[in-house]
């Protein structure tokens, strides 16, 4: 009964078409150098705001799964990836758009996203619900943990400099504080505005981070448009080939694991995912010399990867309410927009919508491949949107969105600034993500901490860490920083291999 439910949900008219309209808006902004799953998902947000919970969060993570499909077209055709996870599919993706078989790579890539997002999906449906669990064990002591595990975690490993990320998130901790405070009730570092009363609101500061900032990047250069090479066109054929899924399978089974084992890793990311899968693929294939010079088994392994981190980046998110994405970051703002938290109860007591989505991100996936494969043939036609065009559009849809949120002026104001503050970050090399996730863990983190405070009897220290969960979490927290080091390091490494 509870199956037919959750079907008859994920099969109405409002959810296909949040579905629908989600992959293709995810499709146009991978495919457009610049623009992120981040930023289709954060200008997205306040879309939301109307929608049913199921259908907001469809539409939001088929935005999100499509997105980083889409980045493997530009990658293949142009040499451009559309995302950073994209990036080890253009070593051999556009070599074989330059020896006319473009159509053979993108064919390819779209077997293995699908492949390799499909497997998450199903990762997703059945890893989630029993790690739900052990959020039933959390007090204080562990929210807190959890909270400053979050913390670490996506500021060490969303940017090549870990310092950098860990500022950036303590930034974000501080921004945190600002409003009333939790148990007193007295104004902190509102600076006599009655506006800031509530503290910073969540979507606008998003918008601006994200979307906003990217229209500055994109003014720097307004005549700017994505010039296509030429190349020789082979025959158009829809469906992959008998042979090269054969070809591709084996890679595509191993890298689908590596790419949901990386998911879960909390900050880990696609990029990662994708340059680690490739370099296996390399290492264990017969013939070492193909990579790097068109081939297919380099494709599937990068696209089979880092679409397996877009479902299993899911699961840290609707167990433990940690994101192991910075798009997952902003998915969690849209769960407790929607009065959804994170952990046991959204597997039982809203069962019905948790279960939708996950199904509906499963369809997702497929649907993705069958449009990818129908508009792979017109994507010049979306590749030579100028960035005069694509600024103001932005700009235009950041404030809309923004103060439609709450009718209130401010939220543009926030938006704006959180803008330029995002502008800066990107020009200095600062993760955003990081930010962010301190404005959302901040009050976790202090609340656990205080409520923590209360209940210690002797000290503080032991009574956080005087628990199994706590200590892992702690544990987790120390390794965490130093695995920065290492997947940096590893990632420069085998790019640095790669190219020569």
């Amino acid at each position: 009964m509870e199956s037919l439910d959750v079907l008859s949900n994920l099969f109405s008219y409002s959810n296909i078409l949040s579905v629908i309209v989600g992959v293709i808006i995810g499709l146009i902004i991978g495919m457009l150098p610049g623009l992120t799953a981040n930023l289709g998902v954060a200008l997205l947000l306040p879309v939301t705001y109307g929608l049913e919970p199921t259908s907001a969060l469809l539409l939001l993570v088929s935005v999100y799964t499509s997105a980083i499909y889409g980045g493997s077209f530009p990658a293949i055709l142009i040499n451009a990836p559309g995302t950073s996870a994209s990036a080890a599919t253009a070593l051999d993706g556009y070599i074989l758009t330059k020896q006319g078989k473009f159509n053979t790579a993108i064919r390819v890539s779209t077997f293995a996203s699908v492949f390799g997002g499909m497997i998450s999906g199903f990762a997703l449906l059945f890893i989630a619900p029993p790690l739900s669990l052990i959020s039933l064990k959390f007090g204080p002591a562990q929210y807190f943990m959890l909270a400053v595990f979050g913390l670490t975690i996506i500021g060490t490993l969303s940017s090549g400099n870990f310092v950098k990320g860990l500022i950036a998130g303590s930034i974000g901790l501080f921004l945190s504080t600002i409003g009333s405070d939790l148990d007193s009730g007295y104004p902190r570092f509102t600076f006599g505005f009655s506006g800031l009363l509530s503290g910073i609101n969540f979507v606008p500061a998003v918008i601006g981070l994200f979307s906003m900032s990217q229209a500055l990047i994109l003014s720097e250069d307004p005549l700017k448009t994505i010039q296509l090479n030429k190349f020789k066109a082979e025959t158009w054929k829809f469906l992959p080939k008998f042979i090269e899924v054969q070809k591709v399978f084996l890679n595509c089974c191993v890298s689908s694991v590596v790419g949901v084992l990386v998911g879960i890793l909390p900050g880990a990311g696609g990029d990662i995912a994708s340059w680690v899968s490739y370099n296996e693929a390399k290492r264990f294939s017969k013939n070492k010399v193909e990579f790097g010079q068109g081939s297919i088994k380099g494709i599937a392994a990068s696209e089979c990867a880092n679409n397996a981190v877009t479902g299993s980046s899911l699961i840290p998110l609707l167990t433990l309410g940690i994101p192991g994405s910075t798009t997952a970051a902003i998915l969690l703002g849209a769960l407790l927009i929607h009065g959804l938290q994170p952990g046991r109860e959204l597997f039982t007591v809203n069962g019905n919508i948790t279960y939708s989505v996950i199904w509906g991100f499963i369809f997702a996936n497929l649907f993705m491949g069958f449009v990818g494969l129908t508009v792979a043939k017109y994507f010049g036609k979306i590749a030579k949107i100028p960035n005069y065009f694509l600024a103001p559009a932005i700009i235009t849809l950041s404030v809309v969105g923004s103060y439609a949120i709450g009718n209130n002026i401010q939220d543009v104001y926030t938006m704006v600034i959180f803008g330029l503050i995002g502008y800066l970050m990107r020009k200095l090399n600062y993760p955003p993500a990081p930010l962010i996730l301190g404005l959302i863990l901040g009050p976790i983190a202090e609340t656990g901490f205080r409520q923590s405070q209360i209940l210690a009897k002797e000290s503080l220290i032991v009574y956080i860490l005087n628990n199994s969960i706590s200590l892992v979490l702690f544990i987790l927290t120390v390794v965490s920083i130093l695995s920065a080091i290492y997947f940096e390091i590893t990632k420069k490494t085998n790019h640095e291999k790669d190219i020569s």
